[in-house]
């Protein structure tokens, strides 16, 4: 069995293509991730003025505890929004790359696949076992990979569940505090 030219240059292709889809993926996250962390780094320094402000302007002790209690409840919600919106850039990223690699890896079965037959009709009689075999140990490994990929996902999703729990819960957490700061001042 032999590959032409034209073989090689739809693979090239192919491969390009891939890569170009890899590469526009990373800038695209990238960007993504940049937009939030300037638009992060704004609000942080306009929310830190704004505090600033209001603490020096308290007349007293208690109402600067007062004062204190009710600004850090927004600033840990939006630590936590910041967490997940990266966290959601991440998977969605991870995700996409995931799918671009599983159609690589489709598509190289096929072509295996393809060169097995090819392989098959042209090899002397007898081989028949050996190409079986082959084709056998191909399925198990696709067996394989299918199932440390449905695992994959599954550990995400546990995951992604855990951490979503978690936020609400710190959440919750810094909520009650204030409110028994508060009762307290």
């Amino acid at each position: 069995m032999t590959a032409t030219p034209e073989q090689f240059i739809t693979i090239n292709k192919a491969n390009v293509e891939t890569l170009l889809s890899l590469a526009n993926t990373a800038f695209a996250n990238a960007e993504r991730l940049a937009a939030l962390n300037l638009n992060t780094a704004r609000s942080v320094l306009e929310d830190g003025v704004a505090n600033t402000k209001a603490l020096l302007a308290a007349k007293d002790v208690q109402e600067l505890v007062s004062l204190q209690s009710s600004l850090a409840q927004p600033l840990v919600e939006k630590v936590v929004a910041y967490t997940r919106s990266v966290y959601e850039i991440t998977s969605q990223s991870q995700e996409e790359v995931s799918k671009l690699l599983e159609a690589q890896v489709a598509e190289l079965n096929k072509g295996i696949a393809s060169a097995l037959d090819q392989a098959a009709k042209s090899a002397p009689a007898g081989s028949d076992v050996a190409v079986a075999a082959v084709k056998s140990a191909i399925a198990a490994a696709n067996s394989a990979y299918d199932s440390l990929s449905k695992t994959a996902k599954q550990v995400a999703e546990i995951a992604e569940a855990n951490v979503a729990a978690a936020t609400n819960a710190t959440v919750k957490a810094v909520s009650a505090s204030a409110k028994a700061s508060k009762k307290a001042a």
